[in-house]
C-alpha cells in the first residue's frame, strides 16, 4: 500500500544559544514552529530499499545511504521504495534533512530513539509548536501559537550548520524570557518575538555575507 508522507519546514522563531558541553553539542532554547511548506514523500514497501529525488531542490541530494530518509527508513527496519520530492532547500536552515527522516519515521511507526538520527529528529518529529532546549532532547508543548503569516527567503547560499556554530563568538547567551501564555493577541506575539534574537545570524553572516542585502531589503519592507 503506498503511503504518503508530509514533511514540513522547521522555522525557529527564536533561537538562543546558552551553552556548550564538554562533548561540543550547543545547548539551545528555541522556539519552534513549523511551516505549511515542505517535502512530500511517496513510500512503496518492498522487498529492497531505494531512493529517488525529484523537485527543485533535488540536484546534489544523495540517493543512498548518505541521506538521513535512507538512514530512517534503514532504523525502522522499513524497506521499499522512497520518492522525496525536495522543495526545502538543504544548507537553508529550516531542517529539511531532519524533516525528512522524521516523516520517514512516522511514516514507519518507529518507536524507538529518534535522536540516533540527529538533534533536530525529536522535534521534526512532532511537528508542533515547541520550546526546545538542551541539545534538543528537551521539549515542552507551546500551546496557543496563533497561525502566523511568514515569507521564507532563499539567499541561494548554501550554510553548513557546524560551520555556522564554529562562527559563534559568544555561546554562554541568555535564554529564552517567559513564553506568552494561550490566548494571547498576535500582536502580543509580534511584540514577543521581536525582542528575542537569533543567535546564529551573526555567524551565519560571516560565513554566508549574501544573506545581509536579503535580511535588509526584508527590514525595509513597511509591514515586516
Amino acid at each position: 500500500m503506498t503511503i504518503e508522507a508530509f514533511a514540513p519546514a522547521k522555522i525557529n522563531l527564536a533561537l538562543h544559544v546558552t551553552g556548550q558541553r564538554g562533548d561540543g553539542y550547543h545547548l539551545l532554547d528555541s522556539l519552534v514552529a513549523f511551516a505549511d511548506v515542505g517535502d512530500h514523500m511517496t513510500l512503496v514497501p518492498g522487498a529492497a530499499l531505494s531512493l529517488d529525488v525529484t523537485g527543485p531542490f533535488a540536484p546534489g541530494v544523495p540517493t543512498n545511504a548518505r541521506n538521513l530518509v535512507w538512514r530512517a527508513a534503514d532504523l525502522a527496519g522499513w524497506t521499499g521504495h522512497i520518492r522525496l520530492e525536495k522543495h526545502l532547500p538543504h544548507g537553508g536552515g529550516i531542517g529539511g534533512g531532519s524533516a525528512d527522516a522524521a516523516a520517514m519515521l512516522r511514516a514507519a511507526a518507529f518507536s524507538g530513539d529518534p535522536t540516533l538520527l540527529g538533534a533536530d529528529i525529536p522535534v521534526c518529529l512532532r511537528s508542533a509548536p515547541t520550546r526546545m532546549r538542551g541539545i534538543g532532547d528537551q521539549l515542552d508543548p507551546v500551546d496557543g501559537i496563533p497561525p502566523m503569516p511568514a515569507l521564507l527567503v532563499n539567499p541561494g547560499h548554501h550554510t553548513a550548520t557546524p560551520t555556522v556554530f564554529g562562527a559563534l563568538a559568544h555561546k554562554d547567551n541568555a535564554p529564552l524570557p517567559q513564553i506568552p501564555d494561550a490566548g494571547q493577541s498576535l500582536g502580543d506575539w509580534y511584540a514577543w518575538l521581536s525582542a528575542q534574537r537569533n543567535d546564529l545570524e551573526a555567524p551565519a553572516l560571516r560565513v554566508a555575507p549574501a544573506i545581509a542585502p536579503v535580511l535588509a531589503r526584508l527590514r525595509d519592507l513597511p509591514a515586516a
